[in-house]
């Protein structure tokens, strides 16, 4: 008897230590302290991401200087694209200009030989026809202009226009111009008219 008496007693003291001062156990207590009505923790305001704040009107403002900014920017980079377009014209216009402007000094001097006396020698007028051309082919050359007169060079379909054809001489000589009848022209290295040329051919055209 003695053996179940103290049995008891250890249950009965186990049971005492789970409960509470007040009565209440500790699962009872673990309850009580939990506030149903409470608002979970993630809803707090502070945890909340708020707009139309401060920091959205920040971000307007800075919207509205980039876009006034990018404005700017377009219409200095128009203007500038007008201005090198028309700096280019006026440099290309006065370029020309520039080149008429000795044309014309040619131009004169043709003028002088025309109204010469028509007792003038014919030496003389040769001469000075002669002094013309030269002039007129310095001012083209520092233009850029390069006359094309290819005879005896081979012949080349891209520079040269074929008029007409004769026999060669010898096999060395086929494909070869044989004359030019008119020089033709290049302006800084592009073909402005190609020079009419008489070609020796292993085949004679009839």
């Amino acid at each position: 008897m003695s053996v179940q008496v103290t049995e008891k007693t250890d249950f009965r003291r186990g049971l005492e230590t789970e409960t509470s001062s007040d009565g209440r156990d500790a699962d009872s207590a673990d309850l009580a302290s939990t506030d149903m009505n409470a608002e979970p923790s993630s809803r707090s305001e502070t945890t909340q991401p708020v707009f139309g704040g401060p920091r959205e009107a920040e971000l307007k403002v800075e919207v509205a200087e980039l876009k006034d900014r990018h404005l700017r920017l377009a219409a200095e980079f128009d203007n500038y694209r007008k201005r090198i377009n028309r700096e280019r014209a006026e440099l290309s216009d006065r370029a020309q200009a520039s080149f008429v402007a000795k044309l014309l000094d040619v131009l004169d001097d043709m003028d002088r030989l025309v109204a010469s006396d028509p007792a003038t020698p014919l030496a003389a007028l040769r001469e000075g026809l002669s002094a013309v051309d030269r002039k007129l082919s310095k001012d083209l050359e520092d233009a850029g202009v390069e006359r094309i007169d290819p005879t005896g060079e081979p012949f080349d379909p891209s520079q040269h226009e074929a008029v007409s054809t004769i026999p060669a001489p010898d096999q060395a000589r086929v494909q070869l111009v044989s004359a030019t009848f008119q020089p033709g022209y290049r302006l800084k290295g592009m073909l402005v008219r190609p020079a009419r040329v008489q070609v020796y051919s292993d085949q004679v055209q009839h």
